[in-house]
């Protein structure tokens, strides 16, 4: 029995070591990003290349955000998700009709 907790204890250890490396590591490069985003703005970049690339590493960001640090890829977190992913689909649906209805 002893040597069950043992293992529990190490495997727990293991796995919160990991955690906080994947962490570190998604900290890290969310830190980069944004050094990356203020200097592109800050050079006066060609505008077709700065808005796209700022919304893809502004979509990296929301995702790192998500699955690390609200720690939406654990298990247990399906129906907070799926909420999470219904509201965005709205949000998106409002404003494509919104545009569409503007443009129109």
């Amino acid at each position: 029995m002893a040597e069950n907790t043992n293992l529990q204890e190490q495997y727990r250890k293991k796995k919160n070591k990991e955690e906080m490396k994947q962490q570190v590591i998604t900290f890290v490069l969310m830190i980069l990003f944004t050094v990356i985003a203020f200097g592109m703005v800050i050079y006066e970049l060609d505008k077709l290349f700065v808005i796209p690339t700022l919304l893809i590493l502004a979509v990296v960001q929301v995702g790192f955000q998500l699955y690390y640090f609200m720690h939406m890829s654990h298990k247990g977190h399906e129906m907070p998700a799926l909420m999470l992913y219904a509201g965005a689909f709205v949000a998106f649906l409002t404003v494509l009709t919104l545009s569409v209805l503007i443009w129109w």
